[in-house]
């Protein structure tokens, strides 16, 4: 388990070079020039060419480039471009509401999304199958954006239950968890929508496999059956779906926190992005990587502990 897991670390260092390789270049070729941006269109030739020197920008792009790594390696992104303050400060300001969106989707959405899945494919053609996975689909159909904009003008302005934007005081949890659900949710039901549908099809393929009509022969508790056999030989496509859709849901919140106008990492990047701030951008890409890498590294040992045929070789 130990070789395994410092095997795949290994293997994650090429996976993450390339990717910070690609960070560097998408960031260089953002249209714009960034000493303009933060000066505005009447700063004076001189005070553009001192601001690029003092940014490093005037560097050639190898020395560019070997600087980013460094920095990469140390942890060290340096100060917004912007702002002027450390990025690893902003981003420490900003993390926890992002951990909680993400988290709590994640976990709402496999709360619903699995068992409902298994609850259909047991009740297979009937109308209760019928009803999940017209519910599944609806919930698939719908962009992040239109299904938010729906939560908030039914239960944030109509009702008035929850908050209309913002995410709530890092030290006050009441207003931060009642400024979390409605984004939650928004993020959950397409996870919710996906898992159940992946567990359906899963626990479908299970159920009729020769050693489950074995085990009825011999008779095992219906109960037993289920959740002994069926549902834990079922759980490995399901895991595989929730490590990959968890990089898509670290994207999809990006959406939400503009919609519910939340802060987080998703909104600190677009404002990045929209002010050409080059160690910002750089920085949260990076942390979205690392983020993907650590998920992808998570699903691959989960596999082992839910299915003991899974050897760590």
């Amino acid at each position: 388990m130990i070789r395994y897991l410092v095997r795949r670390l290994l293997f994650s260092v090429p996976t993450l070079l390339a990717v910070l390789t690609v960070v560097f270049v998408l960031v260089r070729i953002v249209p714009g020039d960034p000493a303009q941006t933060i000066l505005g269109d009447q700063a004076s030739q001189q005070a553009l060419e001192s601001l690029r020197h003092r940014l490093g920008l005037d560097k050639p792009i190898h020395e560019q480039y070997v600087d980013f790594l460094k920095s990469a390696v140390l942890g060290d992104w340096g100060n917004s471009m912007v702002s002027g303050k450390p990025v690893m400060v902003e981003v420490a300001n900003v993390l926890p509401y992002t951990i909680d969106l993400t988290v709590s989707a994640l976990v709402l959405g496999v709360a619903i999304g699995m068992p409902l899945g298994a609850w259909s494919a047991l009740r297979r053609n009937t109308w209760a199958d019928y009803v999940t996975r017209i519910g599944s689909l609806l919930g698939l159909s719908f962009p992040a954006f239109v299904s938010g904009i729906m939560l908030l003008l039914a239960f944030a302005i109509h009702f008035r239950w929850f908050p209309v934007i913002g995410g709530g005081r890092l030290d006050d949890w009441p207003s931060r968890i009642n400024s979390l659900v409605l984004p939650s949710i928004n993020l959950a039901l397409i996870m919710a929508a996906y898992i159940t549908r992946v567990t359906r099809s899963s626990m479908l393929q299970v159920l009729g496999e020769d050693f489950m009509r074995t085990a009825r022969a011999k008779g095992v508790p219906r109960r037993a059956l289920i959740w002994r056999h069926a549902l834990r030989n079922a759980l490995i496509p399901v895991i595989t779906v929730v490590g990959l859709y968890l990089g898509i849901l670290i994207g999809n919140s990006v959406l939400t926190e503009i919609v519910f106008n939340r802060p987080g990492l998703g909104k600190l990047i677009v404002g990045a992005l929209n002010q050409r701030d080059y160690t910002m951008l750089q920085g949260l890409m990076v942390i979205y990587a690392f983020i993907i890498v650590l998920v992808n590294l998570a699903t691959d040992l989960t596999y082992g502990l839910v299915d003991p045929r899974v050897k760590y070789q």
